[in-house]
């Protein structure tokens, strides 16, 4: 490769020899040496961009922690004293301030909250790193002798500035958003794998509600595919396809891709500014959880299975307990209401018992509110050729055995709120797989009851991610990336974003 130390050499009127043909056609200079003035200017004005972006974020974060701790002072104070008026919180919240944003930046940096837009966390980073905040902080009062009469002031903080820091930050991702997609901005990709592998992830790309990935086209392994992209030509023409497409970044769509293929890609990618990215396998999912075991002559990673047992367990169901107990005060009034509007609306129980496979397939009664007419079973197989859904599933959009009021439930899934007793009871689980009907069960090939090695949801990934508009196996492959990255944060996260897709009701039905 040819680098900033080499000189030029001489022209000679005979041929140069023959060298090896090379894998890949490599750039005709490398863009890492010194570069012209216009390509540095722009480059000037890319970090500019990163210089707003990281100074917006960081004046929002300010803005959300000196507001949280504020908020949390003057409710104390409001409620303890009647004191609602914050000029006392107001100096308190300014000697406390300083310490509390010099915490939240450097962990924020630390988790890669200032990352450009398509690598920055979402909700639950955010949250840990506030809670790692209050740690700290708690730690660093403590020993250095401060008296406190109670802790409120951490774990208050704490909430407030999830709230605020996550909707300022959310705000913020969706102006940019819009900014740049009334731009037409676009990065431009390149997809680089074997046939099966670049069409599902071009048409995953290609589908998403707002793109910020144009696919150009493809580089494919094997014989061209006929899978709608344009074939840009083969691997060692990669340096060309990159400057005559003006690509931004290539992605690599294939888990098998060859080592020594991939080496040298990523140094002519490099070589010409371009970014590479790559779409995960199935095995680098698993490799999050691998486990080293030593002592062996080779090393060795241990998959364990993806179970809550242990200290993990006793977390999740602490969780589970006190949101579920927590939420059936808070929409009891909401419930009462259903269950009225149930009994009146047609024959039948308020409360529907599903028999459906529990943690192990072990059967349970799934409560919900009943949304259908009480024939609603026996009329089943007469519906089967009407199914709108894939795979094991059964779903329609007009179900005729859905009563009025039922339909209303389920668009807004207020027929699942019985199953908060469900939870509290150790049946189900806040957030996990869904557990299916008995009819779907059946119809379940064996690697898709690996989602019933855990304690069946209320709600997951499935709901989040599209709800009934995925295909079946896209829906069972959430439910094994949720079984390999799962945390308290991770749960808290789905929660929260449950409730802009319920009322959405995208997929619901």
């Amino acid at each position: 490769m040819p680098t900033a130390e080499q000189k030029p050499r001489k022209r000679s009127s005979k041929p140069p020899a023959q060298a090896p043909s090379p894998e890949f056609a490599l750039a005709e200079r490398d863009v890492r040496r010194k570069r012209p003035p216009v390509l540095s200017f722009l480059l000037k004005l890319d970090t500019l961009r990163k210089l707003v972006r990281v100074g917006v974020l960081l004046t929002l974060d300010s803005f959300g922690v000196y507001l949280a701790i504020l908020t949390a002072l003057w409710l104390k104070a409001g409620i303890l004293s009647g004191e609602w008026e914050a000029r006392n919180q107001v100096a308190q919240t300014n000697e406390l301030f300083d310490f509390a944003f010099l915490l939240t930046v450097l962990l924020f940096a630390r988790s890669g909250l200032y990352s450009a837009r398509g690598e920055r966390p979402g909700l639950s980073r955010i949250v840990s790193s506030l809670v790692q905040v209050a740690f700290v902080a708690l730690i660093y009062a403590t020993a250095s002798g401060s008296q406190f009469s109670s802790y409120y002031i951490f774990y208050g903080s704490v909430f407030f500035a999830a709230i605020y820091i996550s909707l300022l930050r959310r705000s913020y991702e969706k102006v940019t958003g819009a900014l740049l997609r009334a731009a037409g901005y676009q990065r431009r990709a390149v997809l680089v794998g074997t046939g099966h592998h670049i069409e599902a992830v071009g048409h995953a790309l290609r589908d998403a509600a707002h793109p910020t990935v144009k696919v150009v086209g493809f580089i494919s392994l094997t014989p061209r595919p006929n899978n709608g992209l344009l074939s840009l030509g083969t691997l060692d023409e990669l340096a060309p396809v990159i400057h005559r497409h003006r690509i931004d970044e290539v992605i690599i769509a294939d888990p098998e891709f060859p080592q020594p293929q991939a080496v040298e890609l990523v140094d002519v990618a490099h070589s010409n500014g371009v970014r590479v990215r790559i779409a995960p396998s199935t095995m680098e999912l698993l490799v999050h959880r691998a486990e080293f075991v030593p002592g062996e002559a080779v090393p060795l990673f241990e998959l364990k299975p993806p179970v809550f047992e242990g200290f993990d367990y006793l977390v999740k169901r602490t969780f589970d307990l006190i949101i579920a107990s927590g939420l059936l005060l808070v929409l009891s009034p909401v419930m009462a209401a259903s269950a009225v509007a149930v009994r009146f609306s047609s024959r039948g129980p308020i409360i529907y018992r599903s028999i459906r496979p529990g943690i192990g397939g072990t059967p349970f009664a799934c409560l919900k509110f009943r949304t259908m007419y009480r024939d609603a079973d026996q009329r089943q197989a007469d519906l089967e050729s009407h199914n709108e859904a894939t795979g094991a599933l059964f779903k329609m959009r007009d179900d005729p055995r859905m009563t009025p009021v039922g339909r209303l439930l389920r668009c807004y899934s207020l027929d699942e709120l019985p199953q908060l007793f469900n939870v509290v009871r150790g049946e189900m689980s806040l957030v996990g797989p869904r557990p299916l009907p008995a009819r779907d069960f059946e119809r379940l090939d064996d690697w898709h009851k690996k989602r019933y090695l855990v304690t069946p949801g209320m709600t997951g990934l499935w709901q989040v991610s599209g709800r009934s508009e995925l295909d079946f196996d896209d829906l069972v492959r959430l439910d094994f990336l949720y079984l390999e990255r799962w945390s308290v944060f991770l749960d808290l996260s789905i929660l929260v974003k449950t409730v802009p897709a319920v009322f959405s009701r995208r997929g619901a039905f």
